[in-house]
């Protein structure tokens, strides 16, 4: 699998991993879920890219159950952090297109890709290798909303 787009990502994702490990120490269960999710998904990138693990396997392993059970559950996204992303949460180019967002947004952009790639690779039997879909592309843009999503959280912390 070529990796090139996470090269860059993968570096600054350590004091990221670290702070979501800290600001999933609250009491509020749902936000705790959504935090540590967050910070679960982004470790299975940042290991495959160390591990050279194939899309099929990144696929199987990211989750949304956690989005899942706020939505259910009615949770106020702006409790990850309120207001928009403004010029000063992006670290990546790539990511400008978001300025103005609010968490709530950014979450259900991430929790529709997940379910995305999940659907590709079931209607495609189980493997993502012959999909017409760009794979790649569909998974580093999700990288990178992730990534932005924990830099929103951080803020100016």
């Amino acid at each position: 699998m070529e990796w090139e787009w996470l090269k860059t990502g993968i570096g600054p994702l350590k004091d990221l991993l670290t702070f979501l490990k800290q600001e999933s120490k609250t009491n509020d269960i749902l936000k705790k879920q959504l935090i540590r999710e967050l910070r679960n998904n982004l470790n299975i990138f940042s290991n495959a890219f160390r591990n050279n693990v194939s899309e099929d396997m990144i696929i199987d392993l990211l989750s949304n159950d956690a989005i899942k059970k706020a939505i259910e559950n009615n949770f106020k996204f702006s409790k990850l952090r309120s207001g928009s992303i403004t010029f000063y949460h992006i670290f990546d180019d790539r990511n400008r297109r978001y300025q103005g967002w609010n968490a709530e947004k950014l979450v259900d952009k991430i929790d529709e890709k997940i379910e995305e790639l999940k659907n590709i690779k079931k209607m495609n039997g189980g493997s993502v290798a012959k999909a017409k879909n760009d794979i790649q592309q569909m998974l580093s843009n999700l990288f990178y909303r992730m990534k932005l999503l924990a830099d929103f959280i951080k803020g100016m912390k």
